[in-house]
C-alpha cells in the first residue's frame, strides 16, 4: 500500500459501467450492469461499492438491473461535510431510484447499508417494493439492545463507540488504514479469515478508507446516532422508525456475526407488517455477502422472484 490514494482506486474495470449521478443534492458513483428490474446495492462499514461486484453479476444475469453505490462520503460519491443522518440517507437512496429513472426498486442492504435500507423502507415504502437486509438489526431493536444488553450488543458495539472520539478519522487511517483491516478481522468468521479472498477484500476496503474525507464522512454517521438519541431529531427519526414497515422483507444474518449479534437482530420483524423472513447462515459472520456469497445470491434472487 503506502502513497496517496484518490478516488481512482474505486473504479475497478469489469464488465458494469461506471456511472455519476446526481440525487438528493449529491453526486453518487453508481457500478451497473444487466437490464431488467432495478436492484439497489447498498454497502456497509468499512466497504464501498465492491462490496457487491460479485453478486451483482449474478444477478444481472438472472434478468436483473443491479447498480451498486458508493454511500454518500465513500469511494467516488461526494463527500459532503453534512448530511449523515438517517433522513438524509435513506432520500439519497430513493432520490437515486428516481435518477435512475426507475419509480421503484427492491433494495439490498449490508451492515450500515441494511440499516439505511430499513429507513428508506419505512420513510419510502413506494419506492422500495422489496428489502433485503444483511448483518443489520432495525435500527430500534439495535437502540433497545445497546441498553438492554450490556454484556452483549453493547459490548459488541465498543469498537464503534470509539467513533465518537474527535478526530478518531486520523486513528482509523493511520498505517494505512491497519485499524480498518482489524475491525474487518474481528466482526468476520474465522473460516473467511483465513482465505486470500480476506486478505484481498480487506487491502481494497483499507484503501477505499484512505481517500481523502472518507473516514470523516464515515464515522459522521455514527457520531449522528449517538449525537441524535438527545436531540429532538433522533426523538423524531425513532417516532417515525415506530410505524411497522409495509415493504416485503427478508433478513440474513451471519450465525457468528460478532458486530451485530443475531439475537439484536432477530426480533426485527416486529417491526414488519408485510411479509418477513428470517435466515441465519451458518459459520458466517458480519460480512456475509462475501463469507457465503452463493447462499447470499440464491436467497436474494427467490426474493425477487416470490410473489409478494
Amino acid at each position: 500500500m503506502g502513497g496517496r490514494v484518490d478516488e481512482s482506486c474505486v473504479l475497478t474495470e469489469g464488465p458494469w459501467k461506471h456511472r455519476f449521478v446526481g440525487a438528493n443534492g449529491s453526486r453518487f458513483h453508481v457500478a451497473e450492469v444487466g437490464a431488467g428490474p432495478l436492484v439497489l446495492f447498498l454497502h456497509g462499514f468499512p466497504e464501498f461499492w465492491w462490496a457487491w461486484h460479485d453478486i451483482m453479476i449474478r444477478v444481472a444475469d438472472a434478468g436483473f438491473r443491479a447498480a451498486a453505490i458508493d454511500l454518500r462520503g465513500y469511494g467516488a460519491s461526494d463527500k459532503p461535510p453534512r448530511g449523515y443522518d438517517g433522513y438524509t440517507m435513506a432520500a439519497d437512496v430513493t432520490g437515486l431510484i428516481r435518477a435512475l429513472g426507475e419509480r421503484s426498486a427492491t433494495v439490498v442492504g449490508a451492515g450500515a447499508g441494511g440499516m439505511i435500507g430499513w429507513a428508506a423502507a419505512s420513510f419510502h415504502p413506494k419506492l422500495v417494493n422489496r428489502l433485503v437486509v444483511l448483518g443489520a438489526a432495525h435500527p430500534l431493536r439495535l437502540r433497545a439492545a445497546l441498553f438492554a444488553d450490556p454484556r452483549g450488543q453493547f459490548a459488541a458495539s465498543s469498537p464503534v463507540l470509539r467513533f465518537q472520539v474527535p478526530r478518531f478519522e486520523h486513528v482509523l487511517t493511520r498505517d494505512d488504514a491497519a485499524l480498518v483491516g482489524e475491525l474487518m478481522s474481528q466482526w468476520s468468521s474465522p473460516r473467511w479469515r483465513d482465505t486470500p479472498e480476506f486478505t484481498e477484500y480487506t487491502a481494497r476496503c483499507r484503501e477505499a478508507m484512505r481517500i481523502p474525507q472518507a473516514s470523516f464522512c464515515a464515522l459522521e454517521a455514527y457520531r449522528w446516532v449517538a449525537r441524535s438519541a438527545l436531540r429532538l431529531q433522533g426523538y423524531r427519526f425513532v417516532k417515525l422508525m415506530q410505524r411497522p414497515s409495509s415493504v416485503p422483507t427478508l433478513q440474513l444474518h451471519g450465525e457468528v456475526d460478532t458486530a451485530v449479534l443475531p439475537r439484536t437482530a432477530q426480533g426485527s420483524g416486529r417491526y414488519v407488517t408485510a411479509p418477513y423472513e428470517w435466515r441465519l447462515i451458518p459459520e458466517a459472520g458480519h460480512f456475509l455477502h462475501q463469507e457465503a456469497p452463493d447462499v447470499v445470491t440464491g436467497e436474494i434472487l427467490r426474493w425477487l422472484k416470490t410473489p409478494a
